[in-house]
């Protein structure tokens, strides 16, 4: 197991926004997380990144505890996200936005930098070779020299896709990848995501778009008013009743 998930809670004032959420991920496979709005999915991811603190529970990465390490070390240890909503640097091209991702795995300090010595421009030049590769598996190295914000959208979420594969992560979430994309988009995202997973690395993502999440999903969990009521493989949550009743009220959804 690649990730141990234990009783995570999160509580808000009096609200429990998660409450004994507990499940594990197998190395090289791909976890979703469904569930209807408000069940407590990005704040679950939140606290597995550690841009929120747990109230209770544990998160064992690597059998390592990681519960209460901040965001930034938990990159460093290898897990990496997108967000719901864009983040991109708009003013900066495509390529200087992947090349962020990789400086989080810079051996080279601040004062090297500002020296400009020739081991850091060495260093450099690997960086900016190695993030235009994250490009090309992304399928936008054509926009390298485009600024990020004039992207159309769809590209705009492979970008981010890109950057946080650029963190030479093992553990990649995707939090509504899907979202707004038209159905050529999304067909393409479905197959970036296979193309992830095969090359070894384990992705956790929430989406609402059922025909992506039975479509690439090795096991499913759902969240519903911050509790998991169910997990399984997408063949036993699609034919689940109290998932089909909990997540939109009817049969159709799947």
């Amino acid at each position: 197991m690649i990730l141990d998930v234990r009783a995570l809670t999160k509580i808000f004032g009096g609200l429990k926004a998660i409450e004994e959420v507990s499940f594990k991920v197998r190395r090289g496979t791909i976890l979703s997380i469904i569930g209807p709005n408000g069940a407590g999915k990005t704040t679950l991811f939140n606290c597995l990144t550690g841009v929120l603190p747990p109230t209770k529970g544990k998160v064992l990465f690597e059998e390592e505890d990681v519960t209460h390490k901040r965001a930034y070390e938990i990159t460093a240890k290898g897990i990496a996200r997108t967000f719901q909503n864009i983040r991109v640097f708009g003013s900066m091209s495509v390529l200087e936005n992947v090349m962020i991702g990789q400086h989080t795995r810079s051996k080279e300090g601040l004062l090297t930098a500002i020296m400009g010595t020739r081991k850091f421009l060495k260093e450099e030049d690997e960086i900016k070779s190695r993030a235009f590769e994250y490009l090309q598996f992304a399928g936008i190295q054509d926009y390298s020299d485009v600024l990020a914000g004039n992207l159309p959208y769809g590209d705009q979420k492979r970008l981010e896709i890109a950057r946080a594969l650029a963190t030479e992560p093992k553990l990649l979430l995707l939090d509504e990848p899907a979202a707004g994309m038209n159905p050529q988009e999304t067909k393409e995202l479905m197959e970036l995501i296979r193309r992830i997973r095969e090359w070894g690395k384990t992705v956790i993502i929430i989406e609402h778009d059922m025909k992506v999440v039975m479509g690439i999903s090795d096991r499913i969990v759902v969240l519903d008013h911050g509790v998991k009521i169910a997990e399984g493989t997408p063949n036993e949550i699609q034919n689940n009743p109290y998932v089909i009743e909990a997540y939109l009220g009817k049969e159709e959804v799947f």
